[in-house]
Parts: C-alpha cells; structure tokens; sequence
C-alpha cells in the first residue's frame, strides 16, 4: 500500500473520532461539517454517474457533504460552476475536467482564495492544484494496442483518439504509440488515418469512420479506439458496410453497452478502471486535505506549471474471458446485465 494511503487511513479514522489537521481556509460552512465541491464534466456519461455515486458514497460514510455539479460538455459552463462552488464555501473542490487547459484559471482562482484543488482522473493545467488521482493513463492506450495488435499483427490500422480537449486522450495516444510505432517502423502495420473525436460523441466517431472507410475503400484490419463511446460509434459505422465483428477493435471504460458489444463478438476489448477504488480513495483524500492533512505521494506529473503530487491506479484489461472475473465480480456491472442478449443456456457458469 501507497506511502500516502496509510496516512491517509490515519487521518480518517481520527477524523470519524474526532476531528484532525486545521481548517485550509476560512470559508468553511458554520456546521463544521466538511463540503466537498465535485465538478463533473458531463454526467450524461455513463461512467461518470458511477464515479459521482460512490464518491458521495464514501464521502459522507466519513462525515462529509458533497455538492455536485455537471458541466454537460461545456467548458464555460464548468468554468462558472467552479466559481459558484467558491461563494458555497466548499472546502475542497475535486474537478473532472472537460478541457484540461481552460479549466486552469477556475482552478487557480480556487488556489489563491484558500481552496485546495484536486485533479480528478483527468489533469487540470497551468494551475497550482494540490493533487491528481487517476489511472496510468498511459498504460490504458499500452494495453489497447497491444491486445489488438495481438489479434491484428499486421495490416491496416485506424486510429480513433478522444477528445483533444482532454489531456487523457493524449496521454492514451501516448501509450498506444509505445506498441504501434515499432511494428510501422518495421512495416508490420500501416496506419491509414488518425482523427481526434470531439467530446467524446459518439455521433463524431460514426461520421469519422464512415468517412475513413470511404476512403481507404473498406480496406481497414484494425481501429484503435480510444474508449467505448467511440467504439461504438465506429461500430455503427463497420456494422453498415458488413464488417462490425470482422474488425478488431479497442476500447475504455467498461461501458455496459462495450462489454455487451464484446459478447456479441464486434467489439475486442475494453480497459476497465475499477471507478470504486478511484472514486472512493478520491473521498478519502479530499476530505484529508480538507483537514490539512499532509502526506507523501509515490509520483509526480507535470501539468505546465508545476509537478503535481500524483496517485495512478493500475488499470485492467477485459475481454470476453474475463468479464465475470473483473466487471461481475467487482460489482461493476451485474451478471443479467452483461449476458441480457444471450440465451440463458449459452450463458457462462456463475455462482455469484
């Protein structure tokens, strides 16, 4: 266990018995009570509902208050959010950013008025803020590629980045080309087009794709996508020409709609980042800092202006193999969810 984690279990059993540290700032609501400020970037997201509940969750089994705010997608929206989280008097503020960039003068303002500032899963740049909490980023685009370049090892590849207002999809990129680049260098793959998906969408992915297999006439062995929305997206696309389940393809997030696309056979793989550990050690070090608690993090990463203190989780590569083992098993997804297309006797055993 992390250095950082085992203070950080200290402090909040003394919190739960009597209270640690000192206030971090002067706005703290007259019930003493420690609100959390959690803004979200778009809870029309799937995943994103998961972190929120479990967060609260947590959050409040240590005495906390959590009040919550979704940007819906919109930068100037979120960006103003932050702002009226600063006149409730929140203690701490934990933001999932939609644009990594812009998000960085709200978080500074925050900063500077006393108000600590965690980087939930996706880092917030240019600004001083006192932590980031995510997964290996970079590992999560290491296995996409890899398990379809273990599927696809050589041919065609497409490549489907996310969000370029996301600093993840970067650090995705970043990892994905850690596999690929050797296999182009030696002319195993050849990647046939490179586009980014804007917010995510869906929608964005099938336009891209449908164009893409335009103009490579089909000829396409492998999509590298960035996360299940995307996926999705460019299955729909794939599906209309014939090829959805012919055409290896990657994923992120563990979406149900993905792990249902992975038993039906057209999706390949998703990564799943286990959303309880994230979402509840983000509770846990919010309400810490909250208290002024001080702790020691194994990493760092730069975000433009300084080398944030940085907790990366391992994340976990899912298949058709292992989907009872992870996402069932952990309570991610249930097992009549998952298997809800299949018929009940081609269903693998479960005894959960």
């Amino acid at each position: 266990m992390k250095k950082w984690v085992i203070g950080l279990l200290f402090c909040v059993s003394a919190f739960i018995l009597a209270g640690c540290g000192q206030d971090l700032n002067n706005n703290r609501i007259d019930d003493g009570e420690i609100t959390i400020g959690l803004s979200v970037a778009d809870l029309t997201l799937e995943r994103w509902q998961h972190d929120r509940d479990i967060f609260i969750e947590t959050a409040e089994a240590l005495g906390a208050k959590v009040v919550v705010q979704s940007a819906d997608g919109h930068e100037g929206v979120q960006n103003n959010q932050v702002e009226n989280l600063l006149t409730q008097g929140v203690d701490v503020i934990v933001i999932v950013p939609h644009n990594s960039d812009s998000i960085g003068a709200a978080a500074q303002q925050a900063t500077d008025d006393g108000v600590p500032v965690i980087a939930y899963d996706r880092m917030i740049n240019n600004a001083e803020i006192a932590a980031y909490i995510s997964f290996d980023n970079v590992r999560v685009g290491e296995m996409q590629a890899q398990y379809i370049v273990d599927q696809v090892p050589t041919g065609n590849y497409f490549l489907m980045g996310g969000a370029p207002t996301d600093n993840n999809a970067y650090l995705f990129r970043e990892g994905q080309m850690n596999v690929l680049q050797p296999l182009i260098d030696s002319g195993d793959i050849k990647i046939v087009g490179d586009q980014w998906a804007d917010d995510w969408s869906a929608d964005n992915a099938l336009n891209i794709m449908e164009n893409v297999l335009t103009a490579n006439n089909n000829e396409i062995d492998a999509v590298v996508a960035s996360n299940d929305t995307t996926a999705g997206g460019a299955i729909e696309a794939l599906n209309a020409q014939g090829l959805a389940g012919k055409i290896a393809i990657s994923g992120q997030d563990a979406d149900l709609a993905g792990v249902q696309r992975i038993i039906e056979g057209t999706q390949s793989m998703t990564v799943y980042k286990p959303i309880h550990l994230i979402a509840s050690e983000a509770a846990k070090l919010s309400v810490a800092i909250a208290n002024g608690e001080t702790f020691d993090f194994v990493s760092t990463l730069e975000n433009g202006v300084m080398a944030v203190p940085s907790y990366l989780l391992d994340p976990i590569s899912v298949n058709k193999e292992n989907i009872i083992e992870t996402l069932v098993k952990d309570g991610f997804h249930s097992y009549e969810d998952v298997y809800r297309y299949v018929p009940e006797n081609e269903r693998p055993d479960y005894d959960g």
